[in-house]
């Protein structure tokens, strides 16, 4: 009975914050505004029975996922959305791999230390962080009066509300998510691996291609998937460091809820992002299990 209980408590929480908000997000999706009634017709009317749901059942559409197929604009920002957030994974990896692999190979005393210095801007705002990035970048800001107190340039740089400044501020803002798991990953590696390898002929580098490159892969995949989800719905970065030249699903999203109030179509745009995010879901699950059944 107690096993039943500690299964059924996970499974209430997805029900309950999960699958019961998604049924009501797909609901509207498949809803129309309608003047003078309740916010999205059909509304459901449970004292008619089983005729009253098959006629809220009839009246249910895919006309919102007509127009989002038929408008340019919503097709070209979830692929806008796609190509920032697999190029900022790939920006965060190449910057947190050093720094994992540096923290992996520093001595026992200063592991703890190096590990607050990554968790350390959890303990800031995120929007004090974000903002913080719109003084760097600015045309007047500390990176512009730096380069041309250096001689570097002569005037400033346009940085902010580019596409530059929304892969700064993704890369900024969750590379912890790819520093930790493969610092994970390097931390267990068995250095006697190294050593014969070394011994076998291979220099550092070779043995670095051929060892600790592969046995890191679990946490590589997984830094990958941690940064890829959530930027692909980024909505406050590019909104605050892009500007409205950068195009974004989640910027599409907010619009339709809050500026437009058209909410069947940001349903159904907030459903369409849920099934391209399911994918990279699933390959991550995969991966974890992977890794677990890998580590008995």
């Amino acid at each position: 009975m107690r096993r039943l209980i500690l299964i059924a408590v996970p499974y209430l929480w997805l029900v309950a914050l999960f699958l019961i908000p998604f049924l009501i997000v797909l609901k509207i999706s498949l809803s129309d505004v309608a003047l003078a009634r309740p916010p999205y017709f059909p509304q459901l009317d449970l004292a008619e029975g089983w005729a009253g749901i098959k006629a809220f059942l009839s009246e249910l559409d895919f006309e919102n996922f007509v127009f989002l197929s038929t408008d340019d604009l919503y097709w070209k920002a979830y692929l806008s959305s796609l190509q920032i957030a697999v190029v900022s994974t790939l920006l965060t990896l190449l910057v947190a791999y050093p720094i994992a692999y540096a923290m992996a190979r520093a001595a026992d005393e200063w592991r703890p230390t190096l590990l607050m210095l990554v968790i350390l801007p959890f303990w800031t705002s995120f929007l004090i962080r974000v903002y913080s990035w719109m003084g760097i970048l600015s045309t007047e800001g500390v990176l512009n009066r730096f380069l041309m107190w250096t001689g570097i340039i002569s005037e400033p740089l346009i940085l902010l509300n580019t596409k530059i400044a929304v892969y700064i501020g993704i890369v900024y803002t969750y590379l912890p998510f790819m520093i930790l798991p493969i610092y994970s990953a390097l931390e267990k590696l068995d250095e006697s691996l190294l050593e014969a390898a070394e011994d076998l002929g291979c220099s550092r580098l070779q043995a670095f291609w051929l060892i600790t490159f592969p046995l890191s892969r679990n946490g590589i995949v997984a830094g990958c998937f941690l940064v890829f989800i959530p930027a692909i719905g980024e909505f406050v970065i590019p909104s605050l460091l892009g500007g409205s030249g950068t195009l974004m699903i989640g910027k599409v999203l907010w619009e339709e809820f809050f500026s437009n109030r058209d909410w069947p179509v940001a349903s159904a745009v907030a459903i369409i992002l849920l099934l391209i995010l399911i994918i990279p879901i699933i390959l991550f699950q995969r991966n974890e299990q992977k890794a677990r059944e890998a580590g008995r």
